[in-house]
């Protein structure tokens, strides 16, 4: 692999992780928004005796939101778990090999496997429109449902900006950024 193409190959996995970085920190304000809700149902319910149900579904959207949309920022910072009986022991090139194999047989045709077995069901859902199944609740559920797919679609996002970084580890590519391979950092 020449050096321009690895350069090339290191711009692209830089911008594809500095886009899922910049989703999960706008995702992140959700955890705000669902505590502050949270923190209304309760008030709204046991200080005043009232409850609205858009209000209460409202919490589950953000929590959808903020799993699925975040999930792809959890992978960029290495907090996935992850079953290490010899990964830790491994040099930044045995690291990167089974980065690259586990990215592109575990993790690619597993949100492949998630967008083919979803888009039904989620097609379903915008056909009618879905909203919520209680009286009063939130309109939008096929809007939720979308999530899958936009989460699959991140994390095969990050798993290509992996797959890059796992390249260029293996090919000797020496660049800043590579060298806090372990940690995921970018510039």
């Amino acid at each position: 692999m020449n050096y321009t193409f690895q350069q090339y190959l290191h711009i692209i996995s830089i911008k594809l992780e500095q886009f899922i970085d910049w989703v999960g920190r706008l995702v992140s304000w959700l955890v705000l928004a669902m505590v502050i809700t949270t923190f209304s149902v309760v008030v709204l319910r046991y200080v005043f005796d009232m409850g609205w149900i858009a209000l209460q579904e409202s919490v589950s959207y953000f929590h959808s939101l903020v799993f699925l949309l975040g999930a792809a920022y959890t992978l960029k910072q290495d907090g996935h778990v992850r079953v290490d009986i010899f990964y830790s022991r491994l040099n930044d090139t045995g690291k990167a090999w089974i980065d690259l194999m586990g990215h592109l047989f575990i993790l690619m045709p597993v949100m492949i496997f998630i967008i083919w077995v979803s888009w039904p069901y989620i097609a379903d859902s915008w056909s009618v429109m879905e909203g919520s199944r209680e009286a009063g609740g939130l309109p939008g559920v096929y809007l939720l449902k979308s999530l899958i797919i936009i989460m699959a679609g991140l994390l095969m996002l990050q798993g290509f900006a992996l797959i890059l970084r796992a390249l260029l580890v293996i090919t000797k590519y020496s660049a800043p950024a590579l060298a806090g391979y372990q940690t995921r950092e970018t510039p």
